[in-house]
């Protein structure tokens, strides 16, 4: 499958990135400058570009005004929507503003209620969003790993974990699903209902990518 690569400014790149032909690759604002110190041209830079200070000349561009409703990460993620593309992967958009790291974990959800899948990467996680869908783990996983509802009710299954259950009701007020723990068997999450946030902590000595989960 074809992915999306949006890039911001902030926290959570990779050591190396080489996308594929039939990759997209968009640079939000700032993220550009990510891009082009892992010597790659993005496909499309997105933005109100007030970050960057200036309006890139070596790709195609689209400009937004600054005072908009949508953030210029989801400006990116409504165009990889338009052109088609269901798996999004997020480098850049963690850690320096906490409301911008709950903004992109938002963007998860926005994804999942769409019928998509997104990845944020971030210095010592990767997180995603399922609706009616199920995420599996390989038995070579370790550390910890949580579970949160997305929406005001969520219903889960967790299996091969630590903790387990089966059909449980979750919801956002209460973070019963914080730090569970892999136990070297293959695992498996669900949401039967609502949109679950999953949240899987790594090192960045790992070279964790979504091929573990």
């Amino acid at each position: 499958m074809s992915i999306c690569y949006i890039f911001g400014s902030a926290l959570g790149e990779p050591d190396s990135f080489t996308p594929k032909n039939n990759d997209l690759v968009i640079a939000a604002d700032a993220g550009y400058l990510k891009l082009k110190n892992l010597g790659v041209t993005p496909d499309l830079a997105v933005g109100d570009f007030d970050s960057l200070g200036e309006i890139p000349t070596d790709t195609e561009v689209v400009k937004h005004p600054v005072k908009k409703d949508d953030t210029d990460t989801l400006l990116a993620i409504k165009i990889g929507i338009e052109k088609g593309f269901r798996e999004f992967h997020f480098y850049g958009c963690t850690g320096n503003r906490l409301d911008h790291t709950l903004g992109a974990l938002q963007n998860l959800s926005f994804l999942a209620e769409r019928g998509c899948r997104g990845y944020l990467f971030g210095e010592d996680f990767i997180a995603t969003a399922i609706k009616d869908d199920s995420l599996e783990f390989g038995e070579e996983r370790k550390g910890n790993i949580s579970v949160f509802a997305a929406t005001s009710e969520c219903e889960v299954s967790i299996d091969g974990l630590l903790y387990t259950t089966e059909n449980k009701k979750i919801t956002y007020d209460f973070p019963i699903g914080v730090s569970n723990e892999f136990i070297g068997k293959k695992a498996k999450i669900t949401a039967h209902k609502g949109t679950a946030i999953i949240m899987v902590m790594i090192s960045r000595n790992n070279n964790v990518s979504t091929q573990n989960l």
